[in-house]
């Protein structure tokens, strides 16, 4: 079966070459709905599904979408509370499918995106989830870099204002039409930097309910989508989490996922409390960081709406990507001043 992104009878060759049990004649893939960013295959090779991972298709932005990057920090997990899937292997010759790619086993488990969805399983499940949502974020960020073969995974020092560099960055390399919320809110953050302070820790990079495959038992069955994670300041993961549960009550699940916004979900108070809980520590004011992250997602949105006018997107979902730009970057401007 042909997928965009994965010449699968090469793809078979080459893993059988690696793990022979896993050669197989019939081989079905399929592009994991729900990815707006990294491509996502399920292939199914007889009993047994594997995941492959690999950059979207045309428009990639440097820095972004690197591979090596979440095979190294999901292996590095296998042996911690942080549940992650099993690492197969890592191909980095681009002459195989185009670009690096990245294969792990298949963990059965729904991303729930939706409110809809959660919406169904009731309010009580719901705050089951989020609270183990908070829990795991939690539980990635008491882990030791060091202790895990990850002390060398990023640069601490001058973290904060090397994202505000990164994305400002990103947003000027997608940026196709005037954005002046863009330009204000990075000049806020530049004005209203922190100081450096606290250990650094294992961040995720975009840490949300749909980058959690949540199981049965409404518990964490893997955390996904490692693409982002670094060595840096915990609070820019808890931040995200936060901005994710306020933009998804403004713009809907159809173009950015809105589980968080859900009946049950823990709102933002309980998950500042429970988070400050699990670390043992108040995080303190969170306007910058909120800002920050506002920033940062508002520039990954605005690269897939640029290479969604080029045509370079695969799967559905994206003709609404645009419009959540400009009240992200609003909601950013309008949290830094609220935190201040």
């Amino acid at each position: 079966m042909a997928v965009p992104g994965l010449d699968i009878d090469r793809f078979v060759d080459w893993l059988s070459g690696i793990e022979p049990d896993l050669r197989y004649d019939d081989p079905r893939a399929r592009l994991i709905a729900g990815g707006k960013s990294n491509l996502t295959y399920a292939v199914e090779l007889g009993d047994r599904t594997v995941v492959v991972r690999r950059p979207p298709l045309g428009h990639v932005l440097a820095t972004a979408h690197d591979m090596a990057r979440e095979y190294r920090v999901m292996s590095a997990l296998a042996d911690t509370e942080v549940p992650v899937p099993q690492t197969i292997a890592i191909n980095e010759d681009a002459d195989l499918l185009g670009a690096t790619f990245y294969v792990m086993d298949y963990v059965a488990g729904t991303p729930y995106r939706d409110a809809a969805d959660l919406e169904k399983l009731g309010p009580d499940r719901t705050r089951a989830i989020s609270g183990a949502l908070v829990d795991t974020l939690v539980s990635l960020h008491q882990v030791d870099p060091e202790a895990v073969g990850l002390a060398d995974f990023g640069r601490p020092a001058g973290f904060v204002e090397r994202q505000v560099r990164r994305w400002h960055q990103q947003m000027e390399g997608s940026r196709s039409r005037p954005l002046p919320g863009a330009d204000h809110l990075h000049a806020l953050l530049l004005d209203q930097l922190p100081p450096e302070g606290g250990a650094a820790r294992i961040v995720h990079g975009d840490f949300r309910l749909d980058n959690v495959l949540v199981d049965d038992a409404d518990r964490p069955a893997a955390v996904i989508d490692w693409e982002m994670a670094t060595l840096g300041d915990p609070l820019t993961d808890l931040a995200l989490l936060l901005v994710y549960r306020r933009i998804g009550e403004i713009a809907g699940g159809e173009s950015v996922a809105d589980a968080s916004s859900a009946s049950g979900f823990l709102d933002e108070d309980e998950i500042v409390r429970r988070y400050a809980d699990g670390i043992g520590s108040d995080p303190g004011p969170l306007g910058f960081h909120l800002g920050l992250a506002a920033y940062k997602l508002a520039a990954i949105l605005e690269g897939i709406h640029y290479r969604h006018l080029l045509g370079q997107t695969v799967g559905e979902g994206f003709d609404g990507v645009g419009a959540v730009t400009e009240p992200l970057l609003d909601l950013g401007i309008n949290a830094m001043k609220e935190y201040r």
